[in-house]
């Protein structure tokens, strides 16, 4: 029976790619609720279980369409706002939201939604603020200052299987028995778990009281990030890590060495520095009171992400979220290709299987030195390097990233596109298509092409094209094999 109040019962949900986003919708389908997502590319949420479930509305457009927006809004009780735009350049994120926050308060008010909800970030009163929570606040108040009521959450870290906060914190802590760090690790911060945010972003819409407010929410623990990471060594089953923290240490240097240590990128890793400087506790118990249940404490969401990870059962994660890349006219300008192919003894969808696990821990089907040495130059220039991985060992889909690929294409036993994500000059992929052949054989052609962006494209091109000639034969000669193995078994 549908749980949904029913002046609420149809909900627009932005940022649904996301991290929360993506976890949000199908709770509130769930629940009863009626559920609109405007994305920017509707094939990213066809890894979702609920992706075609009857109360599901999907709009493809983006915020910055005036009609998209508008078309997203029609006939919605209730609008969730959860899009920031964390990764772009130079602080950029900062005008980008606020435009955008802009933009979607007016669609708001010139439609029927009677509330949206929003979810920024604790810390947002302290002194000298960084610029990614000054901006978080900012869009809160936006979205306030207008005639649609607005409910604002206001998280710290999240403790979930996929974050970005929970991944730097699990690498730092395994890789780096002895850390040197800045000073922020002595910081109060009021972590919550994934699972409690969700609770309350659903729960809200049955609680009059939460309307237009301000709540503050976390965990039941207060703790310093230092002992955050002890909490995070134990249950690592590994011994408590030395910290020496270092005033000298600038939200520059730190993010470069988060982006070093850990799967995330120096242009995530930024603004999550500069924020950990605030104390970023909740203020009050309102959100509590007005929404009461059991909280998980530190230990327990750390035990319930680990579990999930070392599962494979990641939801989602930081690194699908964001625009996709542009599909290349391949066709157009000066393309250089190498094609290969060879014949698996094994159906196209034993053979897609095995293609389907590239990357991440299952490597490349060999040549792993080069691989890693490859991830390392990548990583040094500032690109992702190997270090992203991803998501599940076996499971793929569209959008998601693999190491320093992304998936721009993905037919079911047909073909697995992968768009480079490194830094290049130019524009790479690599492509596998697959053609069943008779007596349960399958044509695997892969293909690598690469736009060379001036002279210097043209140099990268011809420097690694006899790498080529040894890594993409070992890749054709694994694949086959492991299909056979497979087989046999």
């Amino acid at each position: 029976m549908s749980t949904a109040t029913p002046d609420l019962s149809r909900v627009l949900v932005c940022g649904a790619t996301g991290y929360v986003g993506g976890r949000l919708v199908g709770r509130l389908l769930e629940k009863g609720y009626r559920v609109t997502c405007l994305v920017r590319s509707p094939e990213k949420l066809t890894k979702f279980a609920w992706f075609r479930h009857e109360r599901l509305r999907v709009v493809e457009g983006e915020l910055e369409d005036p009609a998209a927006t508008e078309n997203a809004l029609a006939d919605v009780h209730a609008a969730y706002y959860l899009v920031h735009s964390m990764q772009s350049a130079k602080g950029e994120y900062a005008k980008r939201d606020r435009e955008l926050a802009v933009s979607f308060r007016q669609a708001a008010e010139a439609s029927a939604c009677k509330r949206i909800i929003y979810l920024g970030g604790l810390g947002e009163l302290g002194p000298d603020l960084s610029q990614h929570l000054d901006s978080r606040r900012e869009v809160g108040e936006i979205l306030q200052a207008g005639a649609v009521p607005t409910t604002v959450f206001r998280a710290a870290m999240i403790i979930g299987s996929g974050s970005a906060s929970f991944e730097t914190l699990r690498y730092l802590v395994e890789r780096l028995p002895v850390m040197v760090t800045p000073k922020w690790v002595k910081t109060e911060t009021q972590p919550v778990a994934i699972r409690d945010v969700l609770r309350y972003l659903v729960e809200c819409l049955e609680v009059p009281e939460t309307t237009g407010r301000t709540l503050d929410i976390g965990g039941p623990d207060v703790m310093t990030y230092q002992e955050i990471m002890q909490v995070m060594a134990e249950k690592l089953k590994l011994r408590p890590r030395i910290i020496f923290p270092v005033p000298v240490l600038t939200p520059r240097l730190s993010s470069l060495w988060i982006g070093l240590v850990t799967p995330v990128s120096a242009s995530i890793a930024r603004p999550l520095a500069e924020g950990l400087k605030n104390r970023t506790v909740c203020r009050n118990d309102d959100s509590v009171r007005l929404i009461p249940g059991e909280r998980l404490g530190v230990e327990s969401a750390i035990d319930a992400a680990l579990g999930k990870t070392n599962r494979g059962e990641i939801e989602t994660r930081w690194s699908t979220a964001g625009q996709m890349p542009g599909d290349p006219d391949w066709a157009g300008g000066t393309t250089l290709t190498d094609q290969r192919q060879t014949v698996v003894e094994g159906s196209a969808q034993q053979t897609f299987a095995e293609i389907r696990s590239i990357g991440g821990a299952n490597g490349y089907w060999g040549a792993g030195f080069l691989w890693h040495v490859r991830g390392w130059m990548d990583q040094a220039i500032g690109g992702p390097g190997l270090r992203r991985g991803r998501r599940h060992p076996t499971d793929l889909h569209y959008g998601e990233a693999v190491d320093f690929w992304r998936v721009t294409r993905l037919i079911p036993n047909e073909r697995l596109t992968l768009r480079a994500e490194m830094k290049l000059p130019g524009e790479a992929e690599l492509d596998f298509q697959l053609q069943p052949q008779e007596i349960d054989s399958t044509l695997l052609v892969m293909t690598a092409r690469f736009r060379p962006r001036g002279l210097l494209g043209l140099a990268y091109w011809y420097a690694v094209y006899p790498l080529h000639g040894f890594v993409f034969p070992v890749m054709l000669r694994g694949i086959a094999r492991n299909v056979q193995s497979a087989k046999s078994r």
